[in-house]
C-alpha cells in the first residue's frame, strides 16, 4: 500500500499559485507584499498556524524577500505543473529540488481516529513552508493519480494549470468556461461553410 497523502485544498492552492501569473494575457497577481497577503489570507491550508503570516498580528510580517521567494516558488511549481504530463522525471527532479531546499521534514499526524503523513518545513520561512506543503501534495498526486493528472489547460487562448483530481482523469481545460468556450469554437467550426 503507497503511503501517499494529497490534501485537496493544498493541491488546488499550489494550482491557484501558479495561476496569480497568465503568461499569455501577461497579468501578474502577485507583485507586492500586500498581493501575497491576500493569497496567503485566501489559502489558509497552506500556511501554517504557527507562522507570523497566520498569528493574531496577521501577516504584515510577510517582507518584499518573502515575496520575492513565493514568485520563485510560483515558476517551480508553474513548471511542474507543466512538465509532469510530458516529462514526469524532470517534474519529479524538481519536486525533489524544491523539497530539499525547503528543508522539508515529515510529520505524523493523528486526528479523529485517523492517522496520517504530512510534511512541513523546519524553518518559519513562508516560502519554505508553502513549498514544503505544496510540492509533497503535487508529489503524491503523481505516486497516486499519476503524472498526467497534472496538466495545463487546452484551450488555444489560456495557460492555466490545473490537477485533474477526478475519478476518471480526462481533465482537459482549466475551467468549464474554458471547455464551453472550445465546444462552441469547434461547434462553429463545424457548422461554417468552406
Amino acid at each position: 500500500m503507497q503511503d501517499a497523502y494529497y490534501n485537496p485544498l493544498v493541491v488546488q492552492t499550489a494550482v491557484d499559485l501558479a495561476n496569480t501569473l497568465r503568461p499569455i494575457k501577461g497579468e501578474d497577481a502577485l507583485e507586492t507584499v500586500e498581493q501575497l497577503r491576500d493569497f496567503l489570507d485566501g489559502h489558509p491550508a497552506a500556511v501554517p498556524p504557527s507562522s507570523a503570516a497566520n498569528q493574531g498580528t496577521g501577516p504584515r510580517y510577510l517582507t518584499r524577500a518573502d515575496l520575492a521567494e513565493v514568485r520563485a516558488l510560483r515558476e517551480m511549481v508553474r513548471e511542474v505543473l507543466e512538465r509532469a504530463n510530458a516529462d514526469a522525471v524532470e517534474a519529479a527532479a524538481l519536486i525533489n529540488d524544491g523539497l530539499r531546499r525547503s528543508r522539508a521534514t515529515p510529520v505524523l499526524r493523528h486526528e479523529d481516529d485517523r492517522w496520517w503523513t504530512e510534511v512541513t518545513s523546519d524553518t518559519d520561512r513562508c516560502a519554505a513552508h508553502l513549498a514544503a506543503t505544496m510540492l509533497s501534495a503535487l508529489a503524491s498526486v503523481i505516486a497516486t493519480l499519476g503524472p498526467a493528472r497534472l496538466g495545463v489547460c487546452a484551450g488555444p487562448t489560456c495557460r492555466a494549470t490545473f490537477v485533474d483530481l477526478s475519478r476518471n482523469g480526462s481533465k482537459q481545460y482549466c475551467t468549464r468556461t474554458c471547455a464551453h468556450r472550445a465546444s462552441v469554437a469547434a461547434y462553429r467550426s463545424r457548422r461554417s461553410p468552406r
